[in-house]
């Protein structure tokens, strides 16, 4: 997009802005300055925290809205309205950064991996706040906090043992090339909660669906359950969640995963990101870094703004007593 395309987005997105607030802000406006339309444009702009930009990967629905909504927390914690720039493969950083320059941008709250990649290449001196990603390669993400939309699996834990108190032993199937650090933390975390996990190795496909087989076999289903992880190798949604749905259904084991899609398959529960509170958080870090020029946290902190999706007739023929004891933000089949 030109430069000129981008001035123009940004002018009618300051003008919608300006007429929203000051449609809301009218029963207070009116009688303090009531003739001084100066007053309202001089609150409006007192009201914008320029120091904050937002960058998202421009990819579409339905990552468009998701977006939406993290940059609606992220000014519902600064109060005031940010900037955003959706960044896709095409665009221009150096167009980017000037935009950024004039604003004043002093920290950059990425979303989506493209977006990340276009921000890692920006000034070194802006702050960078990552987000709307799984992972990302430390070399590349260099002591940033990237805050990942992985559940952290102590809240899966907790939420399992919630559901199912007789539960006690818990496996998972993971590439060691893409999560041994993963799981050596959940594996913590399942300890500090009383639980064990079985964690077993799977480079390919071929051995994840072998082992998943053998766990089957000689899993009991009164004190142990599955966990699917957010792995490409050994969760393939082709071939290996049809086999683990229909074997789990069949064994009346419990399976539970890291991926909120699988919940509508048939998944029993998984718990997916509570955009607008991961936007205050977000927030919350730059306005950190803005005050004192450091970060809250580094690395890769998972997800803990979560929602649970549940799926009601796996509960029910894993005569799972949940009631209304749970609140739960989507439950399928959809109602």
């Amino acid at each position: 997009m030109s430069e000129r395309g981008v001035n123009y987005r940004m002018a009618i997105h300051r003008l919608a802005w300006l007429l929203s607030f000051a449609l809301t802000s009218i029963g207070v406006a009116c009688g303090a300055a009531q003739d001084s339309p100066v007053f309202i444009q001089k609150l409006v702009y007192s009201n914008r925290n320029d120091a904050i930009a937002v960058m998202y990967s421009d990819i579409g629905e339905p990552y468009r809205t998701v977006y939406m909504q993290i940059i609606a927390g992220v000014e519902d914690k600064t109060k005031s309205q940010i900037s955003a720039y959706p960044v896709g493969g095409n665009t221009d950083s150096e167009m980017i950064k000037g935009n950024l320059r004039v604003q004043g941008a002093k920290v950059v709250i990425s979303l989506g991996w493209q977006s990340m990649k276009t921000a890692i290449g920006l000034d070194s001196g802006l702050g960078l706040v990552i987000s709307g990603v799984v992972d990302a390669p430390e070399t590349e993400t260099r002591g940033f906090p990237v805050y990942s939309l992985s559940p952290d699996p102590a809240l899966l834990f907790s939420r399992s043992k919630e559901l199912m108190p007789s539960v006690r032993r818990i496996h998972t199937v993971y590439d060691p090339n893409k999560n041994q650090r993963f799981i050596d933390l959940a594996k913590r975390a399942a300890l500090n909660q009383g639980l064990e996990l079985v964690a077993r190795e799977a480079p390919d496909l071929r051995s994840a669906m072998d082992i998943y087989q053998e766990i089957f076999k000689s899993a009991s289903s009164r004190g142990e359950a599955l966990w699917l992880l957010q792995d490409s190798t050994t969760v393939e949604d082709g071939s290996v969640l049809p086999m683990v749905l229909r074997e789990s259904w069949d064994r009346n084991l419990a399976v539970f995963s890291s991926n909120p899609g699988h919940v509508r398959r048939g998944v029993l529960f998984s718990l997916y990101p509570d955009n607008v509170s991961l936007g205050r958080h977000l927030a919350d870090t730059a306005l950190k870094f803005l005050a004192s020029g450091d970060y809250a946290e580094r690395g890769t902190i998972l997800l803990r703004d979560v929602q649970m999706a549940i799926n009601l007739r796996t509960a029910q023929h894993l005569e799972l007593n949940i009631g209304s004891r749970q609140n739960f933000g989507m439950v399928f089949p959809e109602q």
